[in-house]
């Protein structure tokens, strides 16, 4: 299966179609609204806003699974973070990224591209996995890297055919 193969729900819990975003690259998040990291939704909404032209798609999936960083709705997530950090890139539903009800999504980014020694747990909110326009995982980034570390990744991928 392909990552585009995959379902998943739009924050309002509608179905989303990841097989439209077929030749995208895409970079997809577990994303919290309470976290020290939250504020890479800033960063995050620069690149989709800066690369989407260029076929590049950001997905934001909160999750409540660290500290319990983000206990509101996907729906009051989505309210807070366009509010709060303008965000514009899609937002989907609330997901689980470790244990036995993990999303199958973030089972396959996290098989695809296993963190540091081999593991597949995902250690915080804003581990971030890049997708070539194939389907296919490249590079999982930690919640430390930021805009430039991202910014370096996307120019090479995007530039390939």
């Amino acid at each position: 299966m392909s990552i585009h193969d995959y379902q998943c729900r739009t924050h309002r819990g509608e179905p989303f179609n990841l097989g439209a975003l077929r030749g995208q690259v895409l970079l997809i998040a577990n994303v919290a609204s309470r976290c020290g990291f939250t504020s890479q939704l800033w960063d995050l909404d620069w690149l989709y806003r800066h690369y989407r032209d260029r076929g590049f798609t950001v997905l934001g999936f909160p999750c409540n699974q660290f500290a319990r960083q983000s206990p509101e709705s996907a729906l009051d997530f989505c309210t807070l973070s366009e509010r709060e950090y303008r965000v514009s890139f899609p937002l989907m539903e609330k997901v689980k990224v470790n244990g036995s009800d993990t999303h199958p999504l973030f089972v396959e980014l996290k098989r695809e591209a296993p963190g540091i020694l081999g593991t597949t747990m995902i250690k915080w909110n804003f581990t971030k996995f890049l997708v070539g326009r194939d389907g296919r995982v490249i590079r999982r980034f930690s919640p430390r890297d930021g805009e430039a570390v991202l910014r370096e990744a996307l120019e090479r991928v995007l530039d390939e055919p």
